[in-house]
């Protein structure tokens, strides 16, 4: 299997049995992967690069202890600036002194435990967050893929650990900075081309799950659709019924593996077909 810094851990563990036992030693940070919950959360939204810079190492640490499995590891770039800065920095000027009551705790430690997703009540929580309010994340790991997601949602954010058992993820916008676009106001990078839809409905056939997001509110239908796609088997594609093309998901989608198709009917809904990458060809 070629492998790169954007192979996603889900996808070396698929591959070969032996591959977490052979990750697990570059870091104590991996160790947390032995646990399934924690492994069926992170893995599938975690890269090789992601993991690199969660448990202190490289991306080329990867590809060394997987080569005697048959991995290869494609062209990569040497590790970037970002990589090579210190894992956890000062805390920032802005968030220091801070007032207790613009804090907002979440501490997901014990939906993780229970083996809840805590993605949906997290962006419930970012949604309801002021606009002077920070919000810190508890956790027992540093979640990457989430500061990736909120990030691209115009929050900077702050990894500070208090002990073994407890990291502290600050999630806030200055106020200097421009606000956030709206979805409907941000423009689509990803090109939309709606030229094999038929084909790809063809395609898939019988093999449709239709989902209608359009009577829900802001971020429930991001948040229903990802769910939906949590448990939707690899042969099948799901069908989406939605009032506006949410620039967001598609971001989370590329993250997470899925190709997408657009429809657009003017003066009307908007429709998206999901697939997983791997399944269209």
């Amino acid at each position: 299997m070629l492998i790169n810094e954007h192979t996603k851990i889900a996808a070396l563990l698929k591959h070969h049995p032996d591959a977490l036992e052979t990750i697990v030693p570059l870091s104590p940070d991996f160790r947390k992967l032995r646990n399934p919950v924690l492994r069926k959360l992170m893995a599938g939204r975690t890269t090789i690069r992601m993991a690199a810079k969660i448990g202190g190492c490289r991306p080329e640490d990867f590809y060394k202890v997987l080569a005697p499995l048959g991995f290869e590891a494609e062209g990569s770039p040497a590790a970037t600036q970002d990589q090579a800065e210190p894992k956890h920095n000062p805390k920032p000027e802005y968030l220091r002194g801070i007032a207790s009551e613009r804090l907002i705790h979440f501490d997901v430690r014990a939906m993780l435990a229970s083996g809840t997703d805590p993605l949906k009540a997290i962006q419930q929580k970012v949604h309801a967050l002021k606009r002077d309010e920070v919000l810190v994340i508890v956790n027992n790991f540093e979640p990457v893929p989430l500061i990736n997601l909120l990030e691209k949602q115009g929050f900077r954010s702050h990894v500070q650990v208090v002990d073994q058992d407890r990291i502290e993820t600050y999630f806030y916008r200055l106020t200097a900075d421009r606000e956030p676009k709206k979805e409907e106001d941000t423009e689509v990078e990803t090109a939309v081309d709606p030229g094999d839809w038929e084909s790809l409905l063809k395609r898939y056939g019988n093999r449709l799950v239709e989902l209608d997001v359009r009577h829900l509110e802001m971020p429930q239908p991001m948040m229903t659709i990802l769910e939906h796609l949590e448990s939707l088997p690899e042969e099948k594609a799901l069908y989406v019924h939605h009032k506006r093309i949410p620039v967001f998901l598609l971001t989370e989608l590329k993250d997470r593996g899925f190709d997408y198709r657009i429809k657009e009917v003017q003066d009307g809904p908007v429709y998206l077909l999901i697939f997983k990458n791997n399944s269209e060809r």
